[in-house]
C-alpha cells in the first residue's frame, strides 16, 4: 500500500466495480515477484466478472473490457516471463446470458420448509429451525435439510419447478464430484440461461437491512445484483454522498442503494456447458504443462507436476 495506495476496494466488487481494482492487482503481484522472486504466485483479475454479469456476454461493450484485462494482464505476464517464469492464464468458468431465476429459498418459504425471525420489522433467515434452507451461489444451489423426514418431499417439490436441469441428491452427487461432508443434501443445477438467487422473504418490505446493500458476509448466498445501483433512486449520486457524509459523522448508517430486482442480471456461470469456447480454459506459455484433456479440478496437479519435472 506504501508503494501502490490503499486497495480499491469500492472497485473490486459493488455498483462502483471496475479495471481499477485488476490493475491494482497485478501491480501488486509484479511487485512481489519482483522483490521475493516467489515459486508460485496466485493472481486473481476479476475484471470480466463484471460487466459480462451485469450486460451479458453478447454485449457490445465487452470488447472494451477485454482490451482493458488484455493490457493489465499482458503487462504483468511480459515482466515475469522475461525473468523467467513459466505462466498460467485458468479461466475456471464461462459465463453465458440470463434470462431467468429461480428464487429457491422463497419456493421452499412457501412451502413452510423456512423459519425466519422478525427483528425491528425485518425477517431474519432463521437456519437452525428451518426444516430446509438453500445456499445459492450462482447456476448451483445447495439444499440443506434439517428435517431429514423431508427429504423425499423436498426433492420431488424441486423436480417439478421450472428453471432447475438436475436435483442431485444421494449417489448423484457422488457421481457429479459433490459428495463433499459441505456439500447441500440436495444439490440443485439451474438449467441453461437461469440462475438461483438467496431470497428468502416474500415481501420485500420485510427484506432485511444487508439486503439492499453490498454484503457478502450475511446473504446465504451470492448475490450479482450488488454489481447494480437501485434504478429507483430518483439522484443516486446524492443519496450515496448522503450516505458517506453521515458514516464520517459516526452516524449507524447503511449504504443502502442495491436493488431487489434479479431479472437485472444479464450474465451467470456454474453449469457445465457443452460447447469448448464457452467452459473453462487454460492457457499455457510451457508446453510441458499441456494436456490433451484438463478439468478445471486438475489444475493443482498440472502445477504440481510441473515442479517433479
Amino acid at each position: 500500500e506504501a508503494r501502490l495506495g490503499p486497495f480499491p476496494i469500492f472497485h473490486f466488487w459493488g455498483p462502483a466495480a471496475d479495471i481499477r481494482s485488476s490493475q491494482w492487482i497485478a501491480q501488486s503481484a509484479q511487485h512481489v515477484f519482483d522483490v521475493y522472486q516467489p515459486n508460485l504466485s496466485f493472481v486473481y483479475l476479476p475484471h470480466l466478472d463484471y460487466n459480462l454479469q451485469r450486460l451479458g456476454p453478447d454485449h457490445p461493450d465487452i470488447t472494451e473490457d477485454i482490451k482493458a484485462i488484455d493490457q493489465v494482464a499482458g503487462k504483468l505476464i511480459d515482466a515475469v516471463r522475461a525473468k523467467g517464469a513459466d505462466v498460467m492464464v485458468v479461466s475456471e468458468y464461462g459465463i453465458e446470458p440470463a434470462t431467468g431465476v429461480v428464487n429457491v429459498n422463497q419456493i421452499l418459504r412457501e412451502q413452510n420448509y423456512i423459519a425466519v425471525r422478525e427483528t425491528l420489522g425485518w425477517e431474519m433467515l432463521d437456519y437452525g429451525a428451518s426444516r430446509a434452507f438453500a445456499v445459492a451461489d450462482h447456476q448451483v444451489a445447495h439444499i440443506y435439510v434439517n428435517d431429514k423426514s423431508a427429504l423425499k418431499q423436498v426433492v420431488a417439490l424441486f423436480e417439478k419447478t421450472q428453471g432447475i436441469e438436475h436435483v442431485l441428491y444421494g449417489e448423484n452427487k457422488a457421481k457429479w464430484g459433490l459428495d463433499h461432508p459441505r456439500s447441500g443434501d440436495i444439490v440443485l443445477v439451474a438449467e441453461q440461461n437461469h440462475w438461483f438467487t438467496y431470497y428468502y422473504w416474500l415481501d420485500e418490505t420485510k427484506a432485511p437491512d444487508f439486503a439492499r446493500t453490498v454484503d457478502i458476509h450475511r446473504k446465504p448466498g451470492y448475490d450479482p445484483v450488488e454489481l447494480f445501483i437501485d434504478p429507483g433512486i430518483p439522484i443516486p449520486k446524492l443519496k450515496i454522498a448522503l450516505r458517506i457524509l453521515q458514516s464520517k459523522l459516526n452516524f449507524r448508517t447503511l449504504m443502502d442503494v442495491i436493488p431487489l430486482n434479479p431479472m437485472l442480471v444479464r450474465g451467470t456461470h456454474g453449469r457445465l456447458t457443452t460447447e469448448m469456447g464457452k467452459g473453462p480454459l487454460l492457457i499455457c506459455s510451457n508446453k510441458s504443462l499441456a494436456r490433451e484433456k484438463c478439468k478445471i479440478t486438475d489444475v493443482r496437479n498440472v502445477i504440481i507436476s510441473h515442479y517433479g519435472n
